[in-house]
C-alpha cells in the first residue's frame, strides 16, 4: 500500500511540475496578453489540479497535496490566466521561481520581486507597508527588522515544537481527560503542526533562493477580533490568495448593485464560502467520506459574523470599543467553541486523528528499519 501511495505521490507532483512548465511558457510567451486564448490554454490545468490529489489517500501526502495543488496552485494559476496574482511579473519570473511560488504556501515580499520598485518594509500584523526611498539605509533597516523577526520566530517555533511533543505525550492519558479539553489540545496540535510545517517550507525556500518571504502566521492567539484573526494572523497564505480570487471580484460585481458596505459584506461571505468548500475538498481527500457540510457551515458562520463585526465597528466608531484584553479572549472563545461544534466532528468521525497517528509512527518505523512500513500494520498507542 505504501509503495503505491509513494508512487502515486511522485506521479502527481511530476505532472504538477510539467503542467506549471506548460503554464509558464504559454502564459509568458505564447499568450502574454490577458485574452480568451490564454484563458482557454490555462483553464484545463486548473481543472486538472482539482482532481490530481484524488490519486492520494493518506492524511499527510493526500491532505497536503490537496491543499497545495487543488487549492493554492489552482487559484494562483487561475489568477495567472487573467494576468493577475503573484505569478505575474515584468520581466517574467524565471521558471525556478515560478514553480515553487505557484505550488508552495509562500508569498514573496514585494520589494524582493523587483529592485526597480521602491523598497518596502513589510511589517507583520496589520501595519501597512512603509515606503523607503533610500536604498542603502532602507535596505539595512529592512534587513535588521527581518533579522530580529527571524530570531524571534525561531525561538517561538522552538517553544511550539516542545509544546507539540508534550501534547503528544499527554494523549496517552486521554481516558482521564475531558472530551472538550481534548478538543482544545487538538486545536493547539493543528495550529502547531500547520505553523511549523509552513515555516519549514518557507525557511527552505528562503535559504535556497535567498528571497525574503512573508510569514505564514502571525501569532493568532493575540487576535483581538475575527477580522484580526482571519485577515492578519491565521494562515496568511490562504488569506493572500482568497482576496484576489474571491473577495475583490465579488465586491467589484456587487458594488454595481448595492452600497459599498453590502458589497464588502458579500465579498467577505463569498471568500469564506469558497474557503469552506475547499476545506471540505481537503477533508474528503483525507477521509474519503461523504462531506457532511459541517466544515462549510463553520466557515460560513465565521464569514457572516466577521461581516457583522465590521458593520458594528463602523457603526460604533468613536463611540465605543472593547479593550483588547476583553475582545481577545472573546474572539478566541468564539473560534474555539464553533470549532468544537462544527470543525472537529467530521474529522473525528472519519478517524483522521488515528490515521495521522498511524502514518507518523509508520514513518518513524520506516526510518528505523530502512524499509517501508504500512500504517495498516501500526497501532496508535496515543488515541
Amino acid at each position: 500500500m505504501m509503495e503505491g501511495e509513494i508512487s502515486n505521490f511522485i506521479m502527481v507532483w511530476a505532472i504538477v511540475v510539467a503542467s506549471l512548465c506548460y503554464c509558464h511558457t504559454t502564459g509568458n510567451y505564447l499568450f502574454p496578453k490577458p485574452n480568451l486564448p490564454r484563458l482557454f490554454a490555462i483553464l484545463p490545468i486548473v481543472c486538472l489540479f482539482f482532481v490530481l490529489p484524488l490519486n492520494l489517500t493518506s492524511v499527510f501526502l493526500g491532505g497536503s497535496s490537496s491543499f497545495l495543488i487543488a487549492w493554492l496552485a489552482s487559484f494562483k494559476i487561475l489568477l495567472f490566466a487573467f494576468r493577475l496574482g503573484p505569478l505575474v511579473a515584468s520581466p517574467p519570473l524565471p521558471l525556478s521561481t515560478f514553480i515553487p511560488l505557484a505550488c508552495l504556501p509562500i508569498k514573496v515580499q514585494d520589494r524582493a520581486l523587483s529592485d526597480s520598485r521602491p523598497k518596502r518594509i513589510m511589517r507583520f500584523g496589520s501595519e501597512p507597508p512603509v515606503t523607503d526611498s533610500s536604498s542603502d539605509e532602507g535596505s539595512g533597516t529592512a534587513k535588521g527588522l527581518i533579522s530580529k523577526k527571524a530570531h524571534k520566530f525561531s525561538i517561538n517555533h522552538f517553544a511550539k515544537l516542545i509544546l507539540l511533543v508534550i501534547l503528544i505525550r499527554v494523549y496517552k492519558y486521554q481516558e482521564f481527560i475531558h472530551f472538550n479539553v481534548r478538543l482544545f489540545f487538538y486545536s493547539l496540535h493543528i495550529y502547531f503542526i500547520l505553523e511549523l510545517s509552513l515555516v519549514l517550507v518557507e525557511s527552505v525556500v528562503r535559504t535556497v533562493s535567498g528571497i525574503e518571504l512573508e510569514p505564514p502566521f502571525d501569532e493568532p492567539h493575540l487576535a483581538t477580533s475575527l477580522q484580526d484573526f482571519w485577515g492578519r494572523r491565521w494562515n496568511l497564505m490562504v488569506t493572500n490568495i482568497l482576496r484576489p480570487t474571491v473577495y475583490d471580484p465579488v465586491m467589484a460585481v456587487m458594488a454595481r448593485f448595492v452600497s459599498g458596505q453590502w458589497a464588502r459584506f458579500t465579498g467577505v461571505v463569498g471568500a469564506f464560502l469558497v474557503s469552506g468548500i475547499m476545506h471540505e475538498l481537503v477533508f474528503y481527500n483525507i477521509g474519503r467520506a461523504k462531506p457532511s457540510g459541517e466544515v462549510l457551515c463553520f466557515f460560513l458562520l465565521h464569514g457572516v459574523c466577521l461581516g457583522l463585526e465590521n458593520w458594528m465597528k463602523k457603526a460604533l466608531v468613536g463611540k465605543f470599543r472593547l479593550p483588547g484584553f476583553v475582545s481577545g479572549p472573546l474572539t478566541l472563545s468564539f473560534v474555539m467553541v464553533t470549532s468544537f461544534w462544527l470543525f472537529f466532528p467530521p474529522m473525528l468521525k472519519n478517524m483522521a486523528d488515528v490515521k495521522a497517528c498511524k502514518e507518523c509512527l509508520a514513518f518513524v518505523e520506516t526510518l528505523k528499519h530502512t524499509k517501508l512500513v504500512s500504517p495498516n500494520n501500526i497501532t496508535c498507542p496515543f488515541l
